[in-house]
């Protein structure tokens, strides 16, 4: 039974709202900010480009043990990685209850299982706890409030605990999006705790992603566009431009 009220609205945290344009549902924290969406005619499907780039480490990884998503916008990735990945355990974090409300009852969210886990907390207690440290093979960050105007998150520390959070060839995403100057400041907070890092060019709303590797990696272009065919017909995301840009990013710091 679809719920009678589209706002959620606990006190403390910023309300979760809705539009739908289009046959696309829009998720909004107080803000005419767009904190992701869903296609109705196909609520599994990643529907926006820089989400999908979120899952770029699939170039480097084929079958990941334990994915985590800090910050659940639309549970757009949470739900892929849970579908598309049955072997793997996925554990999402989000500080807003009235977000994980609104996924659960309007974005198609399922509920918490054996493999499943979306917890309230905050994403930076979650990977300051060494509980979690060398647990996670692949780590997607995706922080923001109701302003939009740049990653909550962004110490040299928040990074090193991400690190620490991954397995030894764990890899982590990141959209970096905002102000112009929190770019540089990320990157270079990524690059002290991450043994390398790289960006791909900027995408609609001045989301970039970036991909952060516990251990550099191998890079053999011929293989990366084999495996992006095979994501392409498998999982239906756009990978070969992910290597696009990737080629354009090694291509321009030579």
């Amino acid at each position: 039974m679809k719920p009678t009220s589209s706002r959620f609205d606990l006190p403390g945290h910023p309300p979760a709202t809705i539009t739908e344009f289009e046959g696309v549902r829009s998720l909004h924290l107080g803000t005419s900010w767009v904190q992701g969406a869903m296609r109705l005619a196909k609520p599994d499907a990643i529907e926006l480009e820089y989400v999908q780039m979120m899952m770029m480490w699939m170039l480097f990884m084929e079958k990941p043990r334990h994915i985590v998503q800090l910050g659940l916008g639309s549970a757009a990735l949470t739900k892929f990685c849970y579908q598309r990945f049955p072997d793997a355990k996925v554990t999402a974090v989000d500080l807003n209850p009235n977000v994980i409300a609104i996924c659960h009852a309007l974005f198609g969210l399922p509920p918490n299982d054996a493999r499943l886990n979306v917890v309230e907390m905050n994403a930076l207690d979650f990977v300051m706890n060494p509980a979690n440290h060398g647990k996670v093979d692949v780590l997607q960050v995706d922080l923001y409030d109701e302003e939009a105007r740049g990653p909550v998150l962004d110490t040299p520390e928040f990074y090193q605990a991400c690190a620490d959070c991954l397995t030894d060839k764990g890899i982590m995403t990141v959209n970096v999006f905002g102000d112009y100057m929190n770019y540089d400041k990320n990157f270079q907070h990524m690059e002290l705790a991450f043994d390398a890092v790289v960006w791909l060019p900027e995408v609609h709303d001045a989301n970039i992603i970036a991909v952060a590797f516990k251990q550099s990696p191998a890079i053999d272009f011929s293989d990366l566009y084999e495996r992006a065919a095979t994501i392409k017909k498998q999982m239906n995301l756009r990978a070969k431009g992910w290597v696009d840009g990737l080629k354009s990013w090694m291509h321009d710091h030579a």
